[in-house]
C-alpha cells in the first residue's frame, strides 16, 4: 500500500524505506504497489484531529476491505499490524479482511516457518527489553538533519564515509572526504576520528558528517603494527605526522547489513545473562564494534558461525543492538567459513530460479544445440574465412573472447576479437535479465566460482568453446602491415567456431617453437596436414604478439603504467584438499591477450560515446591523491631511485629506471605499492560526469569499456546493448532494446561498483582462508615448507612488513614481543629474543641488546617462518617471523642458482624484444624504414622480429662497454 510505505517513511527512515522500495520494484518478489490514496474508491481522507498513525492504519483498512470486494471475496485479504487497538477495532468488522499481528500471522499461515518463528522472537524480545531499560547517556546525541544539511553548506562539517582501521578498530578510524562537501581549501587528506567517542555510534560504512577539532587536538595515525586482536592502552606508541582529526556529529546514512557473530564462551554466557537474555557477541569483521542481542539459545550456538541484522544504537548504549537471523554452521568448517565470507561480503548468489531456468533455449537431447538459419542470415559468417581460437586458463569453462589475425591482399593484417554474444539469450527485463543485474559480476573463489548466469549459457551456449558454432559480437580491424595503424574498423554480430581451445602455456610455448604438447584439435591427422595446420597457429599468435608488442609501446609512450599484484592459486586434490599454493608465472601471451582486449574496450567506449554522448557506460581511473605514494618515494629513496608521482607518464618512467640489477624484487615490491596507491577504477555514466573526468589513468586511454566479459560482467552486457543499438541507429533501424536513461545508467554504474568490490575482497579474503588452511596442519618448526625467504618492504614502530613471493603472502613480523623484548641476531644469522630496545628510521629498524646493535634495512631478504595464528571469532591468519637475517636457501644453491640465472634470462629476452620493437616503431614515426639489406628483404619470412635477430641484439649488448651504456 502507498500509505504502508509512507508511513515507514515518516516514521522509520529513510534507510528502512528505500529498502522496502527497492524490495517493492523488484520483479523478482512479485508485489505491486498499489497507490491506494489516488484510487477513489479506496481514498480515505483524514478526520479533524485524527492522528497521523490512526489514520495511516484506517486508511489501509480502508483499501483492504475495496480490495477484498473488489475481487468478490475470492481471496481473503491479510492485513499485519502490531497495534492492538486496530486489531481490536478492525478484526471482526469484515470477514474477507483478516487483521493480524505478526506471531499470530506466522502462527495461523506459516506453522512449520521455524526459522521466521525464532527470528520474530529474537526482535520481539530485543523490542521488550529495549523498552523496559533507562539508563544514562553515554554518547552525545546526533544533531538533527536540517542542522547537519546547513553544516556541510557552509563548511563548519564535512560529509565522508568512515572507514575503521581493521588493525586498531577501537581507536582508529577515517573519514574519506567527498569533493563536493570539502569546504575548506586546507583540507586535503582523510580526516582522523580516534577513539569511540568521537566516532559517536557510527558504524563501518557509514556516512557521516565530522567537526573537525581544533589543531591541538590533532594526532597522526599510530606507526607501531597490531595483530588486531586487542589494544595496548598502556604504552603510548608513536605517531606519524599530525593530520586533521574530528568528531562525529551525526550520522547522514546508515550503511548496516547484515554481520556474521560468534557467541562468547559458556562461562562469559553464564556471567552476561543472569539477570537477562541479552547476550555481546563479536563479529567476524575486527571493525564492527559487538553487538548485544536477545536469544534464549546462547548455549546452543556456542561455536557457531551465526548471522546477525542491527536494529539501534541509542546513546544510553555502549554497544548496538540487534537480532539473531540465522545460523551459518559450525566454526573452522571450509563451507562455514566460505558462507561466512559471502555474507560478510553482502554476496547472495541462491540457485536459479525454475522460473529462470524455463527462460533458456531448449537443448535437444539427442543432439547439441545449432545455431537457427534466421540469425546466419542476419549476421556475418566467419566460419570458413577466420581461424578463431581462444587463449585462457587451463580448465576455463566460461570462455568470453577468442581472437583471430590474418594477412589481408596488399600487405595489411586484420586483427579480430570476437566476444560471446550474450545479449542474443539475455533480453534487457527478462528474469534471467534481473537476476545477472542484482549479481553484477561472477564471483570468484579460491576453490569455486558463482556465475552471474545459469551453467547453461555460461558453459554452454554463450561460451566460445572449440568446434562448435556460436553467436559473437566482433570487432575486426584493417592495420597497416608496416606502421600498424588502423585503416577501418568492423564492428557487428557474427557466426564464429572456435578452431582452438588454448590455454597459456600451451600458447606460450608454441610461440616459443618448443614441442608443443599434443593440440586434441589435431588428433587424427597425419603430419603433412598436422604441421600446415600447426604452422597456421603459430604464424597467428607471432601476428597477435606482433600487434600487441605495438599497442602496448603506442600506451607506454602516453603514460600507461605496468603495475604489479599478488596472484596466488591453491591447488586443490580431488577431495579438495590444498597442496600446494602457487604464484601466477608471468607469460608474454598473458599481454598479448589482455592488449587485444584493452583495444576492443577502447574502441566499444569510443563507439557508444560517439552514438550516446550522455548514456554511454564508460570505465574511469581517476588519478591518486599524491600523499598516497608517500610510502612508496620513501621506499625508493632508501635503494637510492627518485620517484616522480606528478603524471602517469612520470610515475611509469621512473619506475621503469627503478632497477635493481642485483635483485629484480625491488622493482616488483615498488610496482606493488604503486598499485596499493591506486584509487579503484570507476563504472559511470558519461551524462553524469565532466568529460575531463573521462580519462583512465592507469591505461592511459581518454576512453575506455568493459566489453569482453559479458559472461561474468554485467558491465559488458549493457555495452553490448549500446553498442547493438548503436549500430541500429547508425544504419536508420529501430532500436530493439533502448538504453537506460542517464539516471538509471548511473544508479546501475554504482551498484555494479559496489558489487565488483565486494567480489574483490571476497576472492582476496577466499585465497586467505585457503593460505591459512595450507599452513594449518603444519608444524611450523620442523615443516620445511613454513620456512620461506621473505623481503622487508615496510619498517614500523616495532616491526617491518614482509612480502613472501614464494607464497605470494604479505604480513608482519615482529620485532619486539608483547613482553617487551627484541630480536637480536647470533653469530650465525639466526634470531633470539633478548631484553632491549628499538630504533625506527625511515629506511632501516635497529635492535640493540647485550649482544650488540643490528639492523633490519628495506628490501633486505630474511628467512621468515610461517604459522597459523587461530581466532575463535574472526578469520585465521598468518603470523610470520624472523629466523635469520639472511635469505632462506630453498632446493640448494646450486638450484636458487639456476632459478635466478633463468629468471634473468627471461627478463633480459624481454626487455630485448620490447626495446627493438620500440626503436623500429619510433623509426618508423620518424619516416626511416628500419634498413634492410638485399638478401634479407627477399628471404626473410617473419614479419616481426626473429629469434636469429634476438640473439644478434643480445650478442652486441654483450659486447657494449658497461661504462658507455651507463653514460
Amino acid at each position: 500500500m502507498q500509505t504502508a510505505c509512507q508511513s515507514v517513511q515518516q516514521h522509520r527512515g529513510r534507510r528502512l524505506y528505500n529498502r522496502l522500495r527497492s524490495l517493492v520494484k523488484d520483479p523478482r518478489h512479485d508485489c505491486v504497489l498499489f497507490s491506494n490514496e489516488f484510487q477513489l474508491y479506496s481514498y480515505c481522507p483524514r478526520e479533524r484531529g485524527e492522528a497521523l498513525e490512526k489514520w495511516h492504519t484506517r486508511s489501509v483498512y480502508h483499501a483492504a476491505v475495496w480490495y477484498n470486494n473488489h475481487l468478490a471475496g475470492l481471496k481473503p485479504i491479510v492485513m499485519i499490524t502490531e497495534d492492538r487497538e486496530a486489531i481490536e477495532e478492525y478484526s471482526s468488522l469484515n470477514s474477507g479482511v483478516y487483521v493480524i499481528s505478526t506471531q499470530e500471522y506466522l502462527e495461523s499461515f506459516w506453522p512449520d516457518l521455524q526459522a521466521a518463528h525464532e527470528l520474530y522472537a529474537s526482535i520481539a524480545q530485543a523490542l521488550r527489553e529495549k523498552g523496559s531499560e533507562v539508563r544514562e547517556r553515554e554518547y552525545a546525541e546526533h544533531l538533527p538533519s536540517d542542522i547537519l544539511e546547513a553544516g556541510i553548506k557552509s563548511g563548519r562539517y564535512i560529509q565522508g564515509v568512515l572507514n575503521v582501521n581493521k588493525h586498531r578498530a577501537q581507536a582508529e578510524a577515517f573519514v574519506r572526504i567527498e569533493g563536493s562537501s570539502n569546504k575548506n581549501a586546507e583540507l586535503n587528506s582523510d580526516v582522523l576520528v580516534f577513539g569511540g567517542k568521537l566516532r559517536n555510534r557510527a558504524v563501518h560504512g557509514d556516512v557521516v558528517a565530522v567537526e573537525l577539532l581544533s589543531r591541538a587536538e590533532w594526532r597522526g595515525r599510530t606507526m607501531a603494527l597490531s595483530d588486531g586482536e586487542g589494544e595496548d592502552r598502556q604504552r603510548e606508541e608513536p605517531q606519524g605526522q599530525p593530520m586533521p582529526t574530528g568528531r562525529v556529529v551525526g550520522i547522514l546514512q546508515r550503511n548496516w547489513r547484515d554481520y556474521v557473530v560468534t557467541f562468547p564462551p559458556r562461562e562469559e554466557i553464564q556471567s552476561q545473562s543472569r539477570n537477562s537474555q541479552r547476550i555481546l557477541v563479536t563479529p567476524w569483521d575486527y571493525r564492527i564494534p559487538k553487538i548485544r542481542i536477545s536469544t534464549q539459545q546462547a548455549e546452543a550456538l556456542q561455536d557457531q558461525r551465526v548471522v546477525v541484522r542491527l536494529d539501534s544504537w541509542d546513546s544510553s548504549s555502549l554497544f548496538p543492538n540487534g537480532h539473531f537471523v540465522r545460523v551459518l554452521g559450525r566454526v573452522g568448517q571450509l563451507e562455514t567459513e566460505v558462507a561466512t565470507i559471502l555474507v560478510e561480503n553482502s554476496i547472495q548468489v541462491p540457485p536459479f530460479s525454475e522460473a529462470q531456468l524455463r527462460e533458456m533455449p531448449v537443448i535437444p537431447t539427442d543432439s547439441r544445440w545449432d545455431v537457427e538459419p534466421e540469425q546466419v542470415l542476419g549476421r556475418r559468417d566467419l566460419r570458413q574465412t577466420h581461424l578463431v581460437f581462444s587463449v585462457d586458463p587451463q580448465g576455463c569453462e566460461d570462455v568470453d573472447d577468442t581472437l583471430s589475425a590474418r594477412a589481408l591482399p596488399g600487405g595489411h593484417l586484420e586483427l579480430g576479437v570476437h566476444i560471446a554474444d550474450v545479449t542474443h539469450f539475455v533480453k534487457q527485463g527478462s528474469l534471467t535479465d534481473l537476476e545477472a543485474r542484482s549479481r553484477a559480476t561472477t564471483y570468484y573463489l579460491a576453490d569455486r566460482r558463482y556465475d552471474m548466469l545459469p551453467a547453461v549459457l555460461s558453459a554452454d551456449l554463450c561460451s566460445l568453446l572449440g568446434g562448435v558454432d556460436r553467436y559473437a559480437m566482433s570487432m575486426l580491424w584493417e592495420l597497416d602491415g608496416q606502421t600498424l595503424a588502423v585503416r577501418r574498423v568492423w564492428l557487428g554480430r557474427t557466426v564464429i567456431r572456435s578452431s582452438y581451445q588454448l590455454h597459456y602455456e600451451l600458447a606460450q610455448s608454441l610461440l616459443d617453437g618448443s614441442a608443443a604438447e599434443e593440440l586434441p584439435e589435431l588428433g587424427g591427422l597425419g603430419p603433412p596436414e598436422r604441421e600446415e595446420r600447426l604452422g597456421e597457429l603459430r604464424r597467428a599468435l607471432e601476428t597477435l604478439t606482433h600487434v600487441a608488442r605495438h599497442l602496448r609501446a603506442q600506451r607506454d609512450r602516453g603514460g600507461a603504467l605496468e603495475l604489479e599484484g599478488v596472484e596466488v592459486r591453491a591447488q586443490l586434490d580431488e577431495e579438495r584438499n590444498i597442496t600446494a599454493l602457487v604464484p601466477r608465472q608471468p607469460l608474454e601471451v598473458h599481454e598479448t591477450v589482455a592488449e587485444c582486449m584493452i583495444f576492443a574496450n577502447h574502441w566499444a567506449a569510443k563507439k557508444i560515446h560517439e552514438s550516446f554522448p550522455h548514456e554511454a557506460l564508460l570505465r574511469h581511473h581517476p588519478p591518486p591523491r599524491q600523499e598516497y605514494f608517500a610510502e612508496l618515494r620513501e621506499c625508493a629513496r632508501a635503494r637510492g631511485f627518485t620517484i616522480d608521482t606528478q603524471s602517469n607518464k612520470a610515475l611509469a618512467a621512473s619506475l621503469d629506471r627503478a632497477q635493481d640489477p642485483r635483485d629484480p624484487l625491488v622493482n616488483k615490491l615498488l610496482r606493488m605499492m604503486a598499485t596499493q596507491a591506486m584509487a579503484n577504477a570507476q563504472y559511470f555514466c558519461t551524462g553524469a560526469c565532466p568529460r575531463d573526468q573521462h580519462y583512465h589513468y592507469g591505461l592511459a586511454l581518454e576512453h575506455y569499456t568493459h566489453f569482453t566479459s559479458p559472461i561474468r560482467r554485467y558491465a559488458d552486457v549493457i555495452v553490448h546493448r549500446l553498442l547493438t543499438a548503436a549500430i541500429q541507429k547508425e544504419q536508420g533501424r529501430e532500436v530493439s532494446e533502448s538504453p537506460c536513461s542517464n539516471k538509471e545508467l548511473q544508479e546501475l554504474a554504482q551498484h555494479i561498483n559496489n558489487r565488483n568490490r565486494a567480489a574483490q575482497h571476497a576472492q582476496k579474503q577466499s585465497t586467505e582462508l585457503f593460505q591459512c588452511l595450507y599452513f594449518r596442519d603444519k608444524d611450523p618448526l620442523t615443516d620445511e615448507r613454513c620456512t620461506a625467504d621473505g623481503v622487508i618492504y615496510a619498517i614500523r614502530a616495532n616491526g617491518v612488513l614482509v612480502f613472501v613471493p614464494r607464497y605470494g603472502v604479505r604480513a608482519a613480523a615482529y620485532l619486539r614481543s608483547r613482553e617487551g623484548q627484541v630480536l637480536s641476531l647470533r653469530h650465525d644469522g639466526s634470531c633470539e629474543w633478548q631484553p632491549g630496545s628499538l630504533q625506527r628510521f625511515p629506511d632501516r629498524i635497529c635492535t640493540s641488546t647485550a649482544e650488540g646493535t643490528h639492523t633490519f634495512s628495506l628490501f633486505d631478504h630474511v628467512s621468515v617462518r610461517i604459522s597459523v595464528r587461530p581466532s575463535r571469532c574472526h578469520a585465521d591468519s598468518l603470523c610470520l617471523e624472523v629466523v635469520s637475517n639472511r635469505p632462506h636457501e630453498s632446493g640448494g644453491p646450486e638450484a636458487r642458482a639456476g632459478q635466478r640465472a633463468a629468471a634473468g634470462k627471461a627478463e633480459l629476452v624481454q626487455e630485448v624484444v620490447r626495446w627493438a620493437e620500440e626503436a623500429s616503431q619510433l623509426a618508423e614515426e620518424q619516416g626511416r624504414a628500419p634498413a634492410l639489406q638485399g638478401e634479407e628483404q627477399e628471404f626473410q619470412q617473419s614479419s616481426g622480429i626473429t629469434l636469429y635477430s634476438l640473439l644478434q641484439e643480445i650478442r652486441e649488448l654483450a659486447l657494449l662497454d658497461p661504462s658507455a651504456c651507463q653514460q
